[in-house]
């Protein structure tokens, strides 16, 4: 039998102070000694005015892991009568992690230091923060679990500092003589992602004082039966097939720069809304009842504002016409933190002292991956 399941506690970890815009190339490096002539287009159209790295401002090197990151996030739900010495479940994801292996999350509880417990990792892009709070929410519902964490993390900031890129341009040196930056599919995300982490607490019961948010559903649908890769890293796209970075031997790889984080703009332009909006949605409002005069705040992840308006037509094309003023998002101050970016959304809801008994919030997280979304209700109590 399901029952109930409540996020009582919310934590999110931004590292070091803000970044504004004419820091960050300073802190993620030069490509071959030249400034980035997309990172102005780039930033004027996504709309981002400050993010967060681990990158130390002194040192220019990394002040954290992604493991330790995570950790931290973790270790903000202590309190309220939850230690880590009780946790049943612990799950935590990014599209970024430390290593290949071992798993995220099991480095995740080595930085925690608790106790054995259940530990999961689920993988993806976006999407994985969600999934992970999906498989931490049933564990709790089915019973397996008196209390479980979901944890979302990205250090996108050690994967675009330029020494990632900078084999690729001395190898590439004649001809871009003509063209002197890396390929745009590359530097365009340089400038769009970010780094942090968040987690949630999840218990079968509410919080005895203070607000709660019960988890009513989660529905995730992937349509790579449809549509090709669209974002990708450890891969090289050769005549529209992903080749993996273990093809390559370790020199091909660095002059490729086959482990930097690719996406292919048009495609995702094109297809994100259709997909992870409207057919998403459809599929869903088949099965659920969702009424825009019931939804009280709209908490989208979406990766630029550039996506803003098409989001607000592909939610009413699905008959979902949600007002942008009951929309929440902190894109423009907390930066677009992938995996990270929902359980850092709702911290700021969920902490800010606005939320009353009843209220009904939507989530919604899109993946670009191979075009993969989620929808999550929850209900304040």
């Amino acid at each position: 039998m399901v029952q109930p399941v409540f996020i009582n506690r919310i934590s999110a970890c931004l590292p070091h102070d803000p970044v504004d815009n004419e820091q960050m190339e300073a802190r993620l490096g030069l490509v071959g000694g030249q400034p980035s002539r997309a990172r102005k287009l780039v930033l004027r159209r996504n709309g981002i005015q400050q993010r967060h790295y681990v990158i130390d401002p002194v040192s220019g090197e990394p002040s954290l892991s992604n493991a330790q990151l995570s950790a931290a996030a973790v270790r903000g739900l202590i309190g309220g009568g939850f230690e880590l010495a009780d946790l049943d479940c612990l799950v935590a994801s990014s599209s970024s992690p430390d290593q290949v292996m071992p798993n995220h999350a099991v480095m995740v509880q080595g930085e925690l230091g608790n106790p054995p417990c259940e530990v999961v990792s689920t993988a993806g892009i976006c999407l994985c923060g969600m999934t992970a709070l999906k498989y931490a929410w049933l564990s709790v519902a089915s019973g397996e679990s008196r209390n479980a964490v979901a944890c979302g993390s990205e250090v996108a900031s050690s994967l675009m500092h330029a020494r990632n890129f900078n084999a690729e341009y001395e190898s590439r040196v004649d001809e871009l003589e003509h063209h002197p930056e890396i390929a745009f599919e590359k530097d365009f995300l340089r400038w769009m992602l970010s780094d942090g982490a968040g987690a949630v607490l999840l218990q079968g019961q509410p919080n005895t004082s203070g607000p709660s948010l019960r988890i009513d559903w989660i529905d995730i649908l992937s349509f790579a039966d449809q549509m090709p890769p669209c974002m990708y890293a450890g891969a090289e796209m050769q005549d529209g097939q992903l080749t993996g970075w273990s093809r390559y031997d370790g020199e091909e790889r660095n002059r490729r720069s086959v482990m930097a984080i690719k996406q292919d703009v048009k495609l995702l332009n094109d297809n994100i809304v259709k997909y992870t909006v409207e057919e998403t949605l459809k599929r869903i409002m088949a099965r659920r009842e969702l009424r825009v005069a019931e939804i009280d705040y709209f908490l989208p992840h979406y990766s630029s504002e550039f996506f803003r308006e098409p989001l607000a037509v592909g939610l009413a094309n699905a008959d979902l016409p949600i007002p942008q003023e009951r929309w929440f998002t902190n894109l423009t101050s907390k930066g677009n933190t992938g995996a990270a970016s929902i359980f850092i959304i709702l911290e700021e809801l969920f902490n800010g002292g606005s939320l009353r008994s009843g209220q009904r919030l939507l989530c919604y997280v899109p993946e670009s991956g191979r075009f993969s979304s989620a929808f999550m209700h929850l209900t304040v109590v």
